[in-house]
């Protein structure tokens, strides 16, 4: 019979992450019962599949989901906004300064509750009344808006244009299915095999950033022939013209920053793996920084790479081909045409394979919890010793997304729905840390975020939510639909998470005289769950 977790067992001394309540519990009795009290969250746990990742490996899980095919494509369409190079470059910069406040929460967070799950942990932990209501949430999101499609299409469509194939819905959508397909089965099935994959590609990926990031430098310093003016060229980077056409108005910069913004996103995702991570604290406390760097660097170098071998105006006029142009220009038509789409397919194939690793485990963690139906059997990590049942989770809604919409508009309104509800979660998790500063000042913090970080990332929050509700010129999203519409879709989904919660938790369980409590058990292979029972009210 399945050791059962006593309500009881939450009322004893909660466990802090010191080093005398961590040896205390560790080194409890083997007949002690298994506890998945939440109090538990600040001791480090590892995983059934043990500590794979090693810091290489965590650094490429953060720099491989931050370093997409964005900066292939939209540092065109930032300069035509900004209007000039100077402007373009302080906004990458400043978009490094922006992502660093929410590393700094995410850092504060994860090395005070080093545990997989990153932000379902952080929000059950903080927001513990109403009971369930924060999980109930985090598994809403997770079933509905969990999926991976962007990436999978970006890979099916630049893989046919590589190969001078016509790009129709059929075979793009059936390339980003067969990739789905296939890193699914290498993450379930061959758990080193997939590591050291997207470790390659995440390698490769930024070999490449790189290469092109000296290939400017080399076209300076030995004024090779691009095919343009080489004074031409210079005049774009010198001081004078560094700054002319300029566009410093606030709407039109907003938009820009949001693009580079979104260049910066994931660098929480070794959050996300923490009970699989070598020496977890000290990993993820260094290997954020480094990604954060990095990709601050790699971006800067790229887009001067850019500058100094596109004329100006073909940047601007460019938009998404700037990456084309440049490899047009340095090495020819037929040679650009063939390296730039499949870079920007490795690149794709890179972030899926991150992206299900980490979201992947989240699920396994929701249903670890028993917030997933056939809890047992998604959290096993049987057969392959591999989270299997979480890499279902996520396949189905990825699978569903790639596969029923038609290319183009409705599917770009379905990413931004998908993108909308993380506000909230950012701003739950923002104003949770404040929050826990004053209530709980015994948790140890290896890491401490800066304040006046966090109040400022609380209010791009509030700007991020409040922004869809603000009408366009024309007054219509690029759908044809009302242009909030896809933040009402967010919203919704959010607010039937709260009616379930309020349903399965609160309502039925008045009604039909019973209270909902949670049964620990221990799985063959190992991994200790929590599932849900409905006990009668005496």
């Amino acid at each position: 019979m399945a050791p059962i977790y006593s309500p009881d067992a939450s009322a004893a001394e909660p466990l802090l992450s010191s080093s005398t309540s961590s040896s205390s519990s560790l080194e409890a009795p083997e007949s002690s019962k298994p506890s998945r009290a939440i109090e538990d969250t600040v001791l480090p746990e590892t995983a059934v599949l043990g500590r794979n990742i090693s810091w290489t490996s965590a650094y490429i899980l953060v720099i491989s989901r931050v370093i997409g095919s964005g900066i292939f494509a939209t540092p065109g369409s930032i300069v035509k906004t900004t209007g000039s190079v100077g402007l373009a470059l302080l906004l990458w910069i400043a978009g490094a300064l922006l992502a660093s406040l929410s590393m700094m929460i995410t850092l504060e967070y994860g090395c005070m509750l080093p545990r997989s799950g990153g932000d379902k942990v952080y929000l059950e932990f903080t927001y513990q009344h109403p009971r369930f209501f924060a999980s109930t949430l985090v598994a809403v999101q997770a079933v509905l808006l969990g999926f991976t499609a962007s990436n999978c299409i970006v890979f099916g469509e630049y893989v046919l244009y590589a190969f001078g194939y016509e790009v129709t819905e059929f075979s793009q959508k059936s390339l980003a299915l067969g990739l789905l397909t296939a890193i699914t089965v290498v993450h379930g099935c061959f758990l080193q095999t997939g590591i050291r994959i997207q470790n390659f590609l995440g390698w490769i990926k930024v070999g490449l950033i790189l290469f092109m990031s000296l290939t400017g430098i080399y076209v300076v310093l030995f004024r090779v022939n691009t095919g343009s003016e080489v004074n031409t060229l210079s005049s774009q980077i010198s001081w004078n013209d560094l700054w002319k056409d300029s566009n410093w108005g606030w709407g039109t910069l907003s938009t820009a920053i949001f693009k580079v913004s979104y260049s910066y996103a994931g660098l929480g995702n070794v959050n996300n793996v923490l009970n699989e991570v070598k020496d977890p604290v000290r990993t993820l406390k260094t290997v954020t920084l480094a990604s954060l760097v990095t990709a601050c660097l790699l971006y800067l170098l790229v887009n001067f790479a850019y500058f100094v071998v596109v004329p100006l105006d073909q940047v601007k006029e460019g938009g998404e081909l700037i990456a084309a142009l440049f490899f047009e220009h340095v090495f020819g038509k037929e040679f650009g045409r063939i390296v730039l789409p499949l870079a920007i397919a490795i690149s794709a194939a890179g972030n899926v394979m991150v992206v299900t690793f980490t979201l992947a485990r989240v699920n396994q963690e929701i249903a670890r919890q028993g917030f997933l139906p056939y809890s047992r059997l998604l959290s096993s990590s049987k057969p392959f010793g591999a989270p299997m049942g979480g890499l279902i989770v996520h396949y189905i809604p990825s699978f569903l997304v790639i596969a029923i919409p038609p290319r183009g508009d409705v599917y770009n309104f379905i990413l931004d729905v998908e993108g909308y509800p993380g506000q909230f979660t950012a701003l739950a998790t923002a104003i949770g840390l404040l929050w826990l500063r004053r209530k709980r000042s015994d948790l140890r913090r290896p890491f401490k975020a800066w304040l006046p970080a966090v109040w400022l990332r609380i209010a791009i929050c509030l700007a991020l939510i409040a922004a869809p509700f603000f009408p366009p010129k024309d007054g219509r999203a690029d759908v044809g639909f009302f242009y909030a519409t896809y933040a009402l879709v967010g919203i919704g989904i959010l607010l039937f998470g709260v009616l379930y919660w309020y349903l399965a938790f609160v309502a039925l369980p008045k009604w039909y005289g019973y209270r909902v409590e949670e049964e620990v058990e221990v799985l063959s292979d190992g991994t200790i769950i929590t599932t849900l029972v409905n006990v009668k009210n005496e």
